[in-house]
């Protein structure tokens, strides 16, 4: 971590700075390995309030990619406080990396999900 520290002006902004709260620096390696080829994504959530999360490759049937996003989707709805009132998601949207953003009827996905 000493030596990784002096890229910390050039890794932080990125989002890349190791961090053991995320689970990138463990003295368990092979444990984090194993995690993260089951399947394990991690999400950020901006100043605004936007979610942002990999939800599937390009080489993912439309079945997996389905899947994948019922289930981050509900992982979301899980993590909702139960002091929050009100809507917790106002507006879904999936896109891929460099393309548009397609919206998703929020309310329909909500109930698919539950």
């Amino acid at each position: 971590m000493g030596e990784v520290g002096k890229l910390g002006r050039i890794l932080g902004p990125r989002g890349l700075m190791p961090n053991p709260k995320v689970g990138t620096v463990t003295m368990d390696v092979a444990k984090a390995v194993e995690e993260l080829k089951a399947g394990k994504i991690e999400f950020r959530v901006d100043k605004t309030g936007n979610i942002h999360a990999a939800v599937g490759k390009c080489s993912f049937t439309p079945e997996n990619l389905a899947d994948n996003l019922f289930t981050f989707f509900g992982s979301i709805l899980k993590a909702k406080p139960t002091t929050s009132k009100g809507r917790y998601v106002k507006s879904v949207f999936v896109t891929s990396t460099m393309g548009p953003g397609v919206k998703i009827n929020e309310t329909a996905f909500i109930q698919e999900v539950k």
